[in-house]
């Protein structure tokens, strides 16, 4: 069993992404594991950076202030999962936001001689889902942002021995029915092996 933090970055309740948040919860839920539930809308979570932020995020350890209580939930954290959309190539900005305020320094990482080396390797699996409005070749041509967000910027910070995996739902513009179910059986089943 593991504590998984899956965070969910949509705020609309009836989405597909709502659905998908729903079945990892289910699928984690079903395997046993405690799931901590962050709805990032739902929970108002402060996103915006502010300058005296900014001024504040190198400061270890005051800099735990932009986002303490999330912070904590990452840290007891065994797993991580996020669940979101993809608007403009990018994750909602509630999620950057998250992603600016709780991977700082001291909590994700630590600079080294100016080099960024992981700090999150308390973490023994990360996930992400994501929908896109395009097609997978669209978003391949725009360098897909969000899932490099996973493979390299994730990766640096919890190392190179944690399972990651990355499914993108793309195509949104025209999906169907019969897909979308489909594409939430996927997830039912690469989040029942967890």
């Amino acid at each position: 069993m593991m504590r998984v933090m899956v965070v969910y970055a949509h705020p609309v309740e009836t989405s597909f992404n709502a659905a998908i948040f729903a079945t990892i919860k289910d699928a984690l839920r079903e395997r046993r594991h405690e799931v901590d539930a962050c709805d990032l809308y739902a929970e108002d979570f402060p996103a915006i950076m502010s300058r005296a932020d900014r001024l504040l995020y190198h400061e270890i350890p005051a800099n735990r202030a932009l986002a303490r209580p999330w912070i904590e939930r990452l840290e007891a954290a065994e797993a991580l999962v996020m669940v979101f959309p993809t608007w403009v190539f990018a994750p909602p900005a509630i999620l950057k936001g998250f992603c600016e305020k709780v991977f700082l320094p001291g909590v994700a990482f630590k600079l080294v001689d100016g080099k960024v080396r992981g700090a999150m390797r308390h973490l023994k699996r990360v996930g992400g889902v994501s929908t896109y409005g395009g097609t997978r070749w669209r978003a391949f041509l725009a360098g897909d942002p969000p899932r490099r967000l996973f493979t390299r910027s994730l990766r640096a910070y919890v190392g190179p021995n944690v399972p990651i995996a990355f499914q993108g739902c793309y195509d949104m513009n025209r999906i169907d029915e019969a897909r979308g179910k489909a594409f939430l059986a996927n997830v039912r089943t690469a989040y029942s092996a967890w």
